[in-house]
């Protein structure tokens, strides 16, 4: 029986928590909080974070037949793992992700930095924050609102700087594990499609654009999402 792993991002709420119905759908399945989201000291790269997740399973004995899920920072994880661990994956669903690093607008990392040190930015960060989650159900946004207060603007800087920093476009066609790509197309950067870059690079890979859907599929239309994944794991 497959295992299922969420592996979040920086965003919705920067923590193991955006994966709320996830976890009720799934018995069995585990979502980490990363290391320097919430407790512990970050990781620098997505490699070392892949091998940070690897370590973390394999201390509960689950290191085989592994399906990972990820958006952004944890999409770059799952991609890295299974391209690493070919032999410990049955599959990727991600999202939100790229194979490359990624363009950012103007004063994407400054205003992290700014954040920290001026209320007055600090309160923009959290009202960006909240925006970007503008698809999430009330409740569970302020949740995951709360959740950014605590892990903070540093943490997110960081991440961003780990995803755009990732770069896996000479070894991408080599990946074995089965391949989900989701993107949501109402998210609020409107961001290049770099999922449709890793579809055509990886034979056999399956790519679903979510018309009601943005940055955070699995928090926003958590139905449909769920749907997906196990009509997935149900084809390994």
């Amino acid at each position: 029986m497959p295992q299922l792993v969420f592996l979040h991002g920086p965003g919705a709420g920067a923590c193991a928590d955006a994966y709320y119905h996830q976890l009720r759908r799934f018995p069995g399945s585990v979502a980490p909080n990363l290391p320097g989201h919430l407790e512990g000291t970050r990781c620098s790269d997505v490699a070392r974070y892949a091998e940070w997740v690897r370590g973390w399973l394999w201390a509960q004995g689950l290191n085989q037949d592994l399906v990972l899920v990820g958006y952004t920072l944890g999409a770059s994880i799952a991609l890295q793992y299974g391209l690493d661990y070919p032999e410990e994956v049955q599959g990727l669903v991600v999202m939100t992700v790229a194979a490359r690093p990624k363009v950012r607008g103007p004063g994407t990392y400054e205003m992290r930095l700014r954040a920290q040190e001026d209320p007055k930015v600090y309160e923009e960060w959290v009202a960006f924050q909240r925006k970007a989650m503008h698809l999430v159900e009330p409740g569970l946004r302020e949740r995951l609102m709360e959740r950014h207060r605590q892990v903070g603007p540093m943490s997110q800087y960081h991440d961003l700087m780990a995803i755009d920093a990732f770069d896996v476009r000479d070894r991408i066609a080599g990946l074995k594990p089965k391949l989900l790509l989701l993107r949501g197309l109402q998210d609020h950067g409107n961001p290049p499609e770099y999922e449709e870059e890793i579809h055509e690079a990886v034979p056999g890979s399956r790519y679903v654009k979510l018309a009601d859907a943005g940055h955070f599929p699995c928090t926003e239309i958590p139905d449909t999402v769920n749907a997906l994944i196990e009509e997935f794991v149900a084809g390994l």
